[in-house]
């Protein structure tokens, strides 16, 4: 098993604590840091601050919404914090969400799932230092090569859907699953290896993202219930989440009430659904009930508070676990 960091950035809190996470996460011992890209930082920007003081974690870049990213920006970014840092750098593409996409950036994401396909073979060729000629539908590049040295970064590929999963078995060095149960992670894992199985290729590491908040207090609790809100209604995860027990909270979402009214209405437990949420002696049995499903690393975003600043009681309580299971063997 594999431990890793994704940085909240959680918009209830301080921008800049994310680097203190970012910091002690690298003085765990953590593999690796993930940088996402949402509302706050541009991810190349943070990811060639925090990785040039780090130590022993490697860094994860995006995942970037390929509607937004083209494979230019993406391998050039890339290649720029990898020269910057001197660290390892994976690159994770995605689709996103339609607010981010449509909304907030103007773009089409309609054919989202042609997108992804089409820049994870543009990115990768360009990583690996080469020109891509990618003449798609959505996606086109042509005549660009890196300058600087090409970081041949490993492909992280986020999926959810089947079309999605199929781009991670042709091209991705790893799948990333976000804000799913055990149950789910394991149903989506064996759609992997199936896909895998098809095109005759072994399955690559699976990452899973997990909320994670030990011994939380209502800080805590409340921003986490807040990051779940957007997930009630959509597809995919609305069955996941009524098979928990939430089908009457799925059904008041699908009928688009205002985010607070809805947020009102999402108990606490709503968190240990698809997180690493509660005492020790729970997140680790959560940690082995995701590994059981067939996931490979644990990708933490650890809740931070006043009473937790930068998750920093979160993160040591893992990486002891962790450290324990190594010990093991296991």
């Amino acid at each position: 098993m594999q431990l890793e960091v994704s940085l909240g950035l959680w918009q209830d809190r301080p921008a800049d604590e994310v680097i203190t996470t970012a910091a002690l996460a690298d003085k765990l011992g953590y593999r690796a840091v993930w940088i996402g890209e949402m509302a706050t930082w541009d991810a190349f920007a943070l990811g060639a601050h925090i990785g040039a003081t780090f130590r022993s974690s490697s860094l994860v870049l995006g995942p970037f919404a390929v509607a937004v990213r083209d494979p230019m920006m993406i391998a050039m970014g890339a290649a720029s914090v990898a020269a910057i840092t001197g660290r390892p750098v994976e690159v994770a593409l995605g689709t996103s969400s339609t607010v981010v996409v449509e909304g907030w950036h103007g773009r089409d994401r309609s054919r989202s799932g042609q997108a992804l396909e089409e820049s994870a073979r543009a990115v990768r060729a360009l990583l690996d230092g080469a020109k891509a000629d990618v003449d798609g539908h959505v996606v086109r590049t042509q005549g660009y090569r890196l300058r600087l040295p090409a970081p041949r970064s490993p492909l992280v590929v986020a999926a959810f859907g089947p079309r999605a999963l199929e781009v991670a078995a042709t091209h991705a060095d790893r799948l990333v699953l976000n804000l799913v149960d055990p149950t789910l992670a394991g149903e989506l894992v064996a759609a992997f290896e199936r896909a895998c199985e098809r095109i005759g290729r072994p399955r690559p590491r699976v990452a899973l993202w997990a909320a994670a908040a030990v011994d939380p207090g209502a800080a805590s609790v409340d921003q986490l219930r807040r990051s779940v809100v957007g997930y009630l209604a959509a597809p995919g995860y609305a069955e996941m989440f009524t098979r928990a027990g939430f089908g009457a909270l799925c059904e008041y979402a699908a009928t688009r009430p205002h985010p607070a009214d809805l947020l009102a209405r999402v108990p606490a437990e709503l968190n240990e659904v698809v997180g690493l949420v509660g005492d020790a002696v729970a997140v680790e049995a959560r940690m082995r009930s995701y590994l059981a499903a067939g996931v490979d690393d644990l990708v933490v975003v650890p809740s931070a508070t006043d009473d937790d600043p930068a998750g920093a009681h979160t993160l040591e309580v893992l990486v002891d676990i962790a450290g324990r299971w190594a010990a093991d063997g296991r």
